[in-house]
């Protein structure tokens, strides 16, 4: 059986962290995912999922997330049976998160304090201006369209 599932998005609230009973760290947050196509209105559609993540993961998050920031989520799915204050019996599905990363930079992210943590960039290429040249001499050549030997 496979429970495997990935989510990007952008943290709606500021990340709880409680402990539990025993003093295991637990953190939850929810994500605003936005769906790959438009409504019938021409619209995007945001979904909202609930993500928990335990231990140090639980620890990470709550330490350099924040409102508004990329988050990318890597996880399984459950779904979970309780009782509400009035009795009423309700299911839940959320995400229980084994690995979190940053889907975005400091510098790019919309949500702000998280000064204190670990400055993380990836580089930026681009292609050199005027575009790329072919080149001359060197151990290449030519190969005929024609060449029925080519294994592909």
């Amino acid at each position: 059986m496979l429970n495997k599932v990935f989510i990007m998005g952008r943290l709606t609230r500021d990340p709880e962290l409680r402990r539990t009973q025993n003093g295991t760290p637990v953190t939850s947050f929810s994500l605003a995912v936005d769906r790959d196509f438009k409504s019938q209105g021409g619209e995007k559609e945001t979904d909202f999922i609930d993500v928990v993540a335990w231990r140090s993961t639980a620890e990470f998050v709550a330490k350099y997330f924040t409102k508004g920031r990329m988050a990318i989520v890597e996880g399984r799915l459950q779904i979970r049976d309780w009782t509400d204050k009035d009795g009423n019996k309700r299911r839940t599905a959320e995400v229980v998160a084994d690995n979190i990363y940053f889907g975005d930079s400091k510098r790019d992210g919309n949500g702000g304090g998280y000064n204190d943590g670990p400055s993380y960039s990836a580089p930026v290429y681009s292609a050199p201006v005027g575009g790329y040249a072919a080149p001359v001499g060197g151990d290449f050549a030519e190969i005929d369209d024609e060449d029925g030997d080519l294994p592909f």
